[in-house]
């Protein structure tokens, strides 16, 4: 699978960012820091730099944005990544700060699952993805809180493995039934079988 990492300007945990062997790296924006810091060098830095004042790492290919337009920089960065055949993506330092920047990675989230795009959110607390008519399983021993929320429009899921369990049952977008679920230790599936749903979980192991 053809995995792509991009690193943001957002919060980071202490744990150093997990960045698979071969996978394509860019920095978006002030994501360039974050890389200097854990001595990793992208593929490719884009953005308008209004959140990164350093220097450039000599050959690595650079595109420059004007700060006025239409996407933020995450945004192209996750078009780069699709437009040079991405089958995974993971978002780091895409959480936290602004709230109007988490919500919209979350809503790149929700292309990447209509483009049939696997994806991650990662921040230094919970990870977020996007699934449609697919499952995601999470393994045995896992804890903490994991919720789903229906986008969109309804969707019917199934959780099993999980504290509440749901069997074809339908989520609506404008009421939380499916917040603050939680990991009881046994495998877990969360299977969406029609629509679409954003999935959340806590990074406790």
């Amino acid at each position: 699978m053809k995995t792509f990492c991009i690193f943001g300007s957002g919060e980071y945990g202490d744990t150093p960012p997990h960045i698979p062997d071969g996978a394509f790296v860019i920095a978006a924006d002030g994501g360039l820091a974050e890389l200097y810091r854990v001595g990793r060098t992208p593929e490719l830095i884009l953005g308008d730099f209004d959140s990164y004042d350093g220097g450039f790492p000599e050959g690595v290919e650079l595109l420059r944005h004007p700060v006025m337009k239409d996407a933020t920089d995450m945004e192209l960065a996750v078009h780069e990544a699709v437009r040079r055949g991405a089958e995974k993506i993971v978002i780091y330092g895409g959480m936290g700060g602004r709230m109007d920047h988490t919500f919209a990675n979350i809503q790149l989230l929700v292309r990447l699952a209509r483009e049939k795009v696997a994806s991650r959110l990662v921040g230094p607390r919970w990870t977020a993805t996007a699934i449609s008519n697919e499952s995601i399983d999470f393994d045995e021993g896992r804890r903490g809180l994991i919720s789903v929320f229906a986008y969109g429009g309804d969707a019917v899921v199934t959780e099993t493995g999980l504290l509440y369990g749901l069997d074809h049952s339908t989520l609506h977008d404008d009421k939380p039934l499916g917040v603050s679920n939680q990991f009881t230790g046994r495998p877990a599936r969360v299977t969406v079988h029609s629509g679409l749903c954003v999935v959340m979980w806590e990074n406790i192991l």
